[in-house]
């Protein structure tokens, strides 16, 4: 199993230049909540990192035009989004309304270790 994070962001220098100053002047209007928690500047947070370090499985992240290029089917959801990548099928893990309702980085790690719990469980 692997989990794949989606920015509600695109690739790029420029994309990122824009976004870091997006997320600087007006963080409340920015359109990226998983983006806004994980990262400081331009760079993932330490905490974020090592929480994802100590995850029993795999974490992947994509922008979402890299998203769409290689699951071009998935083209037309909302994001940001985490899909969990099971022998080779995706199935939606934690919803953009999920993640957009997370305020602080603590919450969003809870959400995920309640969700990767709630999956052990069933299986």
């Amino acid at each position: 199993m692997e989990l794949i994070f989606v920015y509600n962001a695109d690739s790029g220098f420029f994309n990122s230049i824009k976004d870091l100053i997006h997320k600087s002047v007006s963080p409340k209007t920015y359109g990226c909540n998983l983006c806004g928690l994980t990262f400081s500047g331009a760079s993932m947070k330490q905490e974020w990192r090592e929480f994802l370090d100590s995850l029993p499985i795999r974490a992947t992240f994509l922008h979402k035009d890299e998203f769409t290029k290689q699951y071009p089917k998935y083209a037309m959801i909302t994001y940001p989004v985490v899909f969990k990548k099971e022998n080779g099928i995706l199935k939606g893990f934690i919803y953009t309304d999920e993640i957009n309702q997370q305020k602080t980085l603590e919450t969003l790690q809870k959400l995920v270790r309640d969700k990767m719990q709630a999956h052990e469980s069933r299986a």
